[in-house]
């Protein structure tokens, strides 16, 4: 009975539950991704035009991304808490855009719905912060792995939810909006007291290796399964029971996981960790300890051990080298106890910064620019999916909501996987994977301005793919170039990149243009009805409520502008690229054996 008692606990503090709950938090927490799917039903029963629907995408947008005081509360405050926080603002903001959407409450004012939607998608930032800083405390060594995997999983909430609705069975859309306030909520509530730091880094195993690739290929059946069940219900039209069987089968998918910390719990493995490999890898990784014992010691930089290490250690087989370099960090650590070290006020690149520090940066402000440029105009699409489809001939946005959820999440983990590969084979910048995807993206927009036959699904595959990249390698660069002691902080201020861009791209651009040509339009087939009634009696154009417009015309100048822009943000990341090569090749250099 102690045995099993033993294997409990260790169940309960291993760092893959932790892992696998923050999974399952993620792919609860990408509900600013819905807003092309709940768009078409706010824009007909509340009557907004499209510059009034962009102001609300654009709030959404803000709610989604201004996390500062949730980056501010995880240095100080149980992630707990931080779940808490979220689950009440999801359900009161989604709850309340329900009650009006559903007609239960009076439409609100353009103003007071966008402080209804920016309180409810806000929420999202306490589980994103919450199960980020957790995750790469608990895996320090797998940066690239671990974020793509959590960031993806958000990517999947779309899909989700909307299988779900599925099997709700009801033609009223705005339920949608009640399963988006209630679904995310009851997760993380019931998740709130497992997501925790358990000291992660002295966990590692030979095993671990395996449980990512088996984690690999759950999210590469998740992602092909989803794709098959979205192509089934969209043109076979099947029964309600086999809608049913479909997502029983996500669900056990989506549960697999948690596979990897029971078998690791209750077999015995030894771990692989010693106490120099222990402090090496807290040093090099800028690792911030979750004990205040740890918080109370004076902080060495890499930079001071760079400094203080013979010339010829690097000369020196792998493994001396790893042995030479801890036994350094060690005397430092005690010799600034003592006072005997100058500890640096101002770190360098892959050292712990405070976000006021990194302002200090060029590369971030370049990092945060070129995410910008290729993230916000991202995002774009996604808010305007429901009324892309619509101008290109779709009446049901559906599938291409669901189809952008899955490749947004193969993006994310693939940006994380190959990002990876990158630092730690090559050590090479993680930019040059950042380029690589905005290029596509690029390639994406000009897809969608040509309008060619069948280019939607091309078109929304790359610029999916490419967005999902963005949130898989920006995060992990961010955390090796300006620390992990505060990144919860620096990585809530990034992400105001992207309500930045769809404000620029969204609301000044792309839903200006289209209100024009939905304008040209409404003229020109007012004309062509004054000189034929019968043409007047048939036309949609003039039916009551906003105006709608449909062709090639609508989106043609807006994407081609956004694809323009993703080129410069791929020159941009190819600067960071250049500026931070030396970084890389000295963070990672001990790695590569």
């Amino acid at each position: 009975m102690g045995k099993l008692g033993d294997r409990v606990r260790a169940f309960s503090r291993n760092r893959w539950l932790v892992f696998v709950a923050a999974m399952w938090v993620q792919s609860m927490a990408g509900t600013t991704y819905m807003f092309g799917a709940i768009s078409p039903v706010l824009k007909d029963r509340l009557g907004y035009d499209q510059r009034q629907l962009a102001a609300l995408g654009v709030a959404k947008n803000v709610g989604g991304c201004l996390g500062l005081l949730a980056g501010a509360l995880s240095a100080a405050r149980p992630a707990w808490l931080l779940l808490l926080v979220g689950a009440a603002q999801n359900f009161l903001g989604y709850g309340g855009l329900w009650l009006v959407a559903a007609g239960h409450a009076p439409p609100l004012p353009l103003w007071l719905m966008c402080v209804v939607i920016f309180v409810g998608t806000n929420g999202q930032t306490y589980f994103i912060t919450a199960s980020l800083v957790t995750t790469i405390q608990n895996f320090p060594k797998s940066r690239g792995p671990t974020v793509g995997i959590l960031k993806g999983f958000m990517g999947l909430t779309s899909a989700i939810l909307t299988q779900a609705f599925a099997v709700m069975h009801t033609p009223d859309h705005a339920t949608l909006i009640f399963m988006i306030a209630v679904g995310p909520s009851l997760v993380a509530i019931g998740l709130m007291f497992v997501i925790r730091p358990v000291g992660g880094h002295r966990q590692v195993r030979p095993s671990d290796k395996n449980s990512f690739m088996f984690i690999y290929a759950v999210c590469l059946l998740l992602a092909s399964y989803l794709v098959g069940a979205m192509l089934i219900q969209d043109f076979l039209e099947p029964s309600y029971d086999v809608v049913v069987f479909l997502t029983v089968i996500l669900f056990i998918l989506l549960i697999s996981p948690i596979a990897i910390p029971v078998v690791l719990s209750f077999t015995a493995e030894k771990a692989e960790h010693t106490i120099e490999e222990a402090l090496l890898s807290e040093s090099l990784a800028g690792e911030a300890s979750t004990s205040q014992e740890k918080e109370d010691e004076p902080e060495v930089f890499l930079s001071e051990v760079e400094e203080e290490k013979p010339k010829d250690t690097d000369t020196l087989p792998p493994s001396e080298r790893r042995k030479r370099i801890a036994e350094l960090q060690a005397k430092l650590v005690q010799a600034a106890a003592r006072g005997g070290v100058r500890i640096k006020r101002r770190p360098h690149r892959g050292d712990n910064f405070t976000l006021m520090q990194a302002f200090l940066k060029a590369d971030f402000w370049i990092i945060w620019l070129s995410l910008l440029l290729g993230s916000g105009s991202g995002l774009t699409v996604i808010d305007n999916l429901g009324q892309m489809s619509q101008a290109s001939g779709f009446k049901n946005a559906h599938i291409f909501v669901s189809l952008m959820s899955i490749w947004n999440f193969l993006g994310r983990v693939g940006g994380g996987y190959f990002s990876e590969i990158i630092v730690r084979e090559r050590t090479y910048p993680r930019h040059i994977a950042l380029t690589f995807a905005q290029i596509v993206m690029a390639a994406g927009h000009f897809l969608f301005a040509m309008a060619w036959p069948g280019t939607m699904y091309i078109a929304s595959l790359l610029v999916g793919l490419a967005y999902g990249a963005h949130w898989a390698i920006v995060p992990a660069a961010v955390s090796e170039l300006f620390g992990v002691k505060h990144f919860g902080a620096m990585y809530n201020f990034l992400i105001l990149a992207n309500p930045t861009g769809s404000f620029i791209f969204s609301g000044l651009i792309v839903s200006n243009i289209y209100d024009y040509e939905a304008e040209k339009q409404a003229h020109q087939h007012q004309m062509s009805a004054l000189l034929s009634p019968q043409l007047l009696r048939t036309m949609s154009f003039l039916a009551d409520g906003p105006l709608k417009c449909e062709g090639p015309s609508c989106f043609f100048v807006s994407s081609l502008i956004m694809s323009v822009f993703c080129v410069i943000g791929a020159g941009l990341s190819l600067l960071v690229v250049h500026r931070t090569k030396r970084v890389y090749a000295r963070l990672y250099s001990s790695v590569r054996t």
